[in-house]
């Protein structure tokens, strides 16, 4: 297993893949960074779990244009209830900074 840095919405992301797909994960980090930056130029400012939220639709909207609708993957199931939590923490930290912003 390889761990590379990728860069999305001007954060970088530690994300484990498999030896010899680090170029491959690369180019679709560069994918997800392009749409989160055109979702954020289209709807202004917006939380970083909308943000990338936006750029997933973006992503999946362009598949399905292209006729190339992707099959749905199940995912692990340990994985999935990380990402979650992960998610959850997002959302709650950056509730904080929004209402830290407000009193500001």
């Amino acid at each position: 297993m390889s761990e590379i840095d990728v860069f999305i919405a001007g954060r970088a992301y530690k994300v484990a893949c498999r030896d010899g797909e680090e170029d491959s994960l690369r180019k679709a980090a560069s994918l997800v960074d392009a749409k989160s930056r055109e979702a954020l130029s289209g709807l202004g400012t917006l939380s970083e779990a909308r943000q990338l939220l936006f750029a997933s639709l973006l992503l999946a909207d362009q598949l399905v244009d292209d006729g190339r609708t992707p099959v749905p993957v199940l995912p692990d199931p340990a994985l999935a209830e990380r990402a979650e939590k992960i998610a959850d923490r997002l959302e709650s930290l950056a509730a904080a900074l929004e209402a830290e912003a407000v009193t500001a």
